[in-house]
C-alpha cells in the first residue's frame, strides 16, 4: 500500500491557525468544480460571497472545489488573503487578493480527499488539516472533463459549457467535422428533444450553440428555459449522441435517421420536438 501523502506537507509556510478552509460544495445550480475549471473570475467571487455568518474572520482563506462525481474529492482553488470585509449578508462582502507564492502551483492540479464532517464547509483549518490527503498532482491544470469518446457523451449544459468555454481540443477536434444525431433529455421531467447536425454545421457547432442559447432555436425548449429559467435549463439538460458519421454522410441519410429516432422516442408525443 502506497504511503499517504498529508495535505500539510504542500502547505509550506502557510500558517494553518491563520487560515479558513472553504470547502466549496454545490449550490444548486453549479458545480464548483466546473466553475474553477470555466472562470477564475467567477471562482474569486465564490470565495468572496459572504452568506448569513462572518465565516471567512482569517487572514487567508485555502479554498477547495468539491469533485462532481465523488463528494470526498476536492480540487485545489488556492489561497486567497482577506483584504477587506463588509457587514452585508448575502453579497461579495469579502475583498481578496489571489496569493500566488502560497501553494499557487498546484492550484487546478491537485486534488486532495476529505469528508467534511458536518454541513459547515467553511471551517478552521487547522482542525482538518491533518485529515486532508492528496490524491493526485494532475500534469496540467483542470480544464474540464477529457473527451469521453463520441458514444459516451451523455453531459449536462453545465458541464458542456465548461467544454465550450475553454475550447477544449480534444472535444473540438473530435465533433467539428462529424454530422450526427442526439437527444437532449430533461433530467427532470424525461421528456426528450431530438435533433439533428447536418449540411455544413458540424456537431460541435451544434453544442456549441446549445450552451449559449440552452435551446438552440427549438421552439419547444425555448418555451421550457422561459417558463423555468436558464439555471434549470443549465442544470437539467442532458446532451448525448444517438447516432455520428462523418460529413460526406448526405444529409437526407441524417434527416431520415432524425425522424427515425423522434418515432422511438416518442419526442414528438410526449418530448419537445
Amino acid at each position: 500500500m502506497a504511503a499517504v501523502i498529508p495535505l500539510r506537507s504542500l502547505t509550506g509556510d502557510l500558517d494553518p491557525a491563520v487560515c479558513k478552509l472553504h470547502c466549496a460544495v454545490y449550490n444548486g445550480e453549479e458545480y464548483p468544480i466546473d466553475v474553477l475549471a470555466r472562470s477564475w473570475h467567477d471562482w474569486v467571487g465564490w470565495n468572496s460571497w459572504r452568506g448569513t455568518r462572518d465565516d471567512f474572520n482569517r487572514r487567508f482563506i485555502l479554498s477547495l472545489a468539491q469533485d462532481r462525481d465523488d463528494p470526498s474529492h476536492w480540487l485545489f482553488g488556492g489561497v486567497f488573503e482577506v483584504l477587506g470585509r463588509r457587514p452585508t449578508p448575502g453579497a461579495w462582502s469579502y475583498e481578496v487578493e489571489f496569493r500566488d507564492e502560497l501553494m499557487g502551483a498546484f492550484v487546478k492540479r491537485l486534488m486532495v480527499a476529505f469528508r467534511l464532517p458536518g454541513r459547515a464547509v467553511r471551517l478552521n483549518l487547522e482542525t482538518h488539516l491533518d485529515r486532508i490527503e492528496v490524491v493526485s498532482i494532475l500534469p496540467q491544470p483542470y480544464v474540464g472533463k477529457l473527451f469521453p469518446g463520441h458514444d459516451q457523451i451523455n453531459h449536462t449544459l453545465a458541464e458542456l459549457e465548461v467544454v465550450v468555454a475553454q475550447q477544449r481540443p480534444d472535444w473540438h477536434g473530435a465533433l467539428q467535422h462529424m454530422k450526427g444525431v442526439y437527444v437532449i433529455n430533461d433530467r427532470m421531467t424525461g421528456k426528450p428533444y431530438v435533433g439533428a447536425a447536418y449540411g455544413d454545421t458540424g456537431i460541435w457547432a451544434r453544442l456549441c450553440e446549445y450552451v449559449t442559447t440552452l435551446h438552440g432555436g427549438n421552439l419547444g425548449l425555448r418555451e421550457l428555459v422561459d417558463r423555468e429559467g436558464r439555471e434549470y435549463a443549465r442544470a437539467n439538460l442532458q446532451f448525448a449522441l444517438l447516432e455520428f458519421w462523418s460529413m460526406r454522410t448526405s444529409d437526407k441519410y441524417v434527416l431520415a435517421r432524425e425522424s427515425y429516432w423522434k418515432d422511438v422516442l416518442l419526442s414528438r408525443k410526449f418530448g419537445h420536438n
